[in-house]
């Protein structure tokens, strides 16, 4: 439908962000990256694409592309109602370059502004784990667990199976830290 949309209007902002979004969800990430470059030249104060195009950069190797494009979002819309994906996002980044507390205080913040997302907790329980303090990853880990419907954080394995990293460097960061917190907190590999 995308596809269909942008025949009829090519600079059309909003046909170029779906069409993103759904490059972005088919884990096809270099292209999502030019669909939300030309939304941002279109329109540059869509707070959305610069989050999704710092994710995809991220997703494709660009770690340090992630918290500029996060903070430029929350400038554009510092009231957002997805403002806790903006701070998850940073708090990912912090916690896959293991600066702890740095993540603890994004997450937390993605945490106290959207409650009932599981993943941002699940950061916040790997960041708590790695700094040692397993009272608070425990209660993160079980209120993630109580938040879905299946069994996603009953293993390590079965997170591999529903979340994809992208490129080897990033899947390896996340190996080295998210799911090393995850696993002192409890999670076990299979």
């Amino acid at each position: 439908m995308a596809e269909r949309a942008l025949a009829v209007a090519p600079r059309s902002s909003v046909a170029r962000f779906a069409k993103g979004q759904v490059l972005r969800a088919q884990q096809r990430h270099d292209e999502a990256i030019l669909e939300y470059e030309t939304v941002i030249a279109l329109n540059r104060n869509w707070a959305h694409s610069y989050s999704h195009l710092g994710w995809c950069k991220f997703m494709t190797g660009s770690i340090e592309a992630l918290i500029p494009a996060q903070e430029r979002a929350i400038r554009l819309s510092p009231r957002d109602p997805q403002i806790g994906l903006f701070y998850s996002r940073i708090g990912c980044a912090h916690l896959l370059q293991s600066r702890l507390d740095e993540a603890i205080i994004w997450c937390e913040r993605a945490r106290n502004a959207t409650p009932a997302h599981p993943q941002f907790r699940t950061f916040l329980t790997a960041a708590h784990a790695l700094k040692g303090d397993n009272d608070r990853a425990a209660a993160e880990l079980a209120e993630a667990r109580n938040l879905v419907w299946d069994d996603r954080y009953s293993s390590i394995a079965r997170l591999r199976a529903v979340d994809s990293w992208g490129v080897p460097k990033i899947r390896a960061l996340v190996e080295a830290t998210y799911f090393a917190g995850l696993r002192k907190a409890g999670v076990p590999d299979e």
